[in-house]
């Protein structure tokens, strides 16, 4: 079974411990609950949202707050660039999201 770590009760995402691909998702941890669902494809080591979070509201992992959804998420959904902001990082706003390339800067 795919699997994803929560650390937290207070948490509203879970790190991917395997690629997920839609369908149930065996959060691991001390504040796991029995299971979660993915509702897309997430890459291993990113975010999955554990309930809806709204546009503007806080992203916590670790309970450690670590940004801002920029739309609304939906439960089971992949959390990461291009749906929330960095709070210590501004430029981070601006990377490609599968690689990770900033999209800011033209080189010639």
């Amino acid at each position: 079974m795919q699997r994803a770590f929560v650390i937290s009760p207070k948490d509203n995402v879970a790190t991917a411990l395997d690629e997920l691909q839609p369908g149930s998702v065996r959060l691991l941890g001390e504040a796991a609950s029995l299971q979660s669902e993915a509702a897309v494809k997430i890459p291993r080591g990113h975010k999955l949202a554990l309930r809806d979070i709204a546009d503007g509201e806080k992203i916590i992992k670790y309970e450690v707050v670590i940004g801002q959804a920029t739309t609304d998420i939906r439960a089971g959904e992949w959390v990461h660039l291009h749906n929330i902001r960095s709070i210590y990082d501004e430029r981070s706003s601006h990377l490609d999201i599968h690689t990770g390339a900033p999209k800011d800067t033209k080189y010639e």
